[in-house]
């Protein structure tokens, strides 16, 4: 199952999926994303987290 990252917008097999701490929505974010710590922003409701 592939997943766009909500950091990079980049699909992918290797992802976490977690609720919006705002909103909870669903958000999936690459694995080299989380690694480096980039940023995400909830397509939602704008909450932003690292």
């Amino acid at each position: 199952m592939l997943k766009n990252c909500v950091t990079c917008g980049k699909q992918t097999k290797t992802f976490s999926e977690f609720a919006c701490p705002g909103c909870g929505t669903k958000l999936a974010r690459c694995q080299h994303c989380r690694l480096i710590s980039n940023p995400y922003k909830c397509h939602k409701c704008g909450v932003e987290g690292p």
